[in-house]
């Protein structure tokens, strides 16, 4: 049976060498697609993984990472309270984007949580003694110290949207300069003309982006950026419930909101109603992400969709990549990788 593979050139397990030789080559090149690395191609990985399951190789797990000064885990780190990340969809989806994606390589999970000076130091020193492969990092705001210490630290890391134009980390993130600017283009052409915008975080560049798309979309068409049409939020439901109160007493005529996050469209749907606005008969209502909240909400939302789960994906890929790289990170650092995906507007009942 295939199961029992074939015994090895000295009768016992089959080794790296004789799989190299099988498939035609070399060691290292064995190993790269035996520990997940994108750096392969499709041919060659076939060819490695037929002269596996020929030989009936089982690769020697801590053996190999120990050689290779490995240890065969990732961190997701959120710098966020843990209450966050079980409200908003967004982190749900960039997670289920990594696990499958981690799914064929032989690698573990951690997720780990750093939204105090507590588990920020505590976080600090886990990483100081090198116990994991590479990080993943969701949410970083722009002075977040973590980046730069495991920059410092030199473990390979990919972060889920660059801190400003100028990152030099590996980045994934979508294009949230044009959704937001679709997004009120469309609020335009409905024909509104006071439309409100209910910021994220203007720490997070993400968040700084969709304002500049918001502005931008009304100057193209025409229309002065009015500044008490802008409030900031905080990308919860609570925050948009306070926002939107805030633009109802600086603005009462106006006529659509575009919200940054769906979370925060949740909140300001609930204050409109609240104070007898229509939706959108009254008040067109516009949020960001496209998630579940988008869907089950009456009316239903439209929203800009950001595919979350493929970032996730492209992050871990990413990842991978830096990990495999064996080169010091000094020598890499004209090859960073900052990965944009695009938006779509998901048009519905609310506009």
């Amino acid at each position: 049976m295939a199961s029992h593979g074939t015994r090895g050139r000295s009768g016992g397990r089959p080794t790296l060498e004789e799989v190299a030789a099988r498939a035609g080559v070399g060691r290292g090149t064995v190993s790269r697609v035996i520990n997940g690395s994108p750096r392969v191609s499709d041919a060659t990985r076939a060819a490695v993984e037929a002269a596996v399951a020929e030989l009936g190789y089982v690769p020697n797990t801590a053996a190999r990472a120990l050689a290779a000064n490995r240890t065969n885990a990732i961190a997701l780190v959120v710098p966020e309270p843990e209450t966050r990340f079980f409200a908003e969809p967004y982190f749900s989806d960039i997670l289920r984007g990594v696990g499958a994606e981690l799914a064929d390589t032989e690698m573990q999970l951690l997720l780990i949580f750093a939204g105090s000076d507590r588990e920020r130091q505590r976080l600090a020193q886990y990483l100081a003694a090198h116990r994991v492969d590479g990080v993943l990092l969701v949410s970083v705001h722009a002075d977040d110290p973590l980046p730069d210490l495991i920059a410092q630290l030199e473990i390979p890391a990919v972060i889920s949207g660059p801190r400003s134009a100028a990152e030099t980390l590996p980045s994934v993130d979508s294009d949230n300069y044009g959704g937001a600017r679709s997004a009120v283009e469309h609020l335009l052409a409905r024909g509104c003309r006071h439309i409100a915008h209910i910021t994220g975080r203007l720490d997070v560049y993400g968040a700084q982006r969709r304002v500049d798309g918001y502005r931008d979309a009304l100057l193209a068409a025409g229309h002065e950026v009015d500044e008490l049409l802008i409030v900031q939020g905080d990308f919860t439901e609570e925050g948009g419930q306070r926002a939107m109160r805030e633009l109802l007493a600086r603005s009462p005529a106006l006529d659509a909101v575009f919200a940054g996050s769906d979370v925060m469209a949740a909140g300001a749907r609930q204050t409109l109603r609240d104070a007898g606005r229509r939706i959108p008969d009254d008040v067109a209502l516009v949020g960001y992400d496209d998630s579940a909240i988008a869907r089950h909400m009456d009316p239903p939302l439209t929203s800009v969709r950001q595919p979350i789960e493929e970032m996730g994906r492209r992050m871990l890929d990413l990842l991978l990549t830096e990990i495999a790289d064996s080169r010091p990170a000094v020598s890499r650092g004209l090859e960073r990788r900052q990965v944009v995906l695009a938006t779509e507007l998901m048009t519905r009942a609310s506009a």
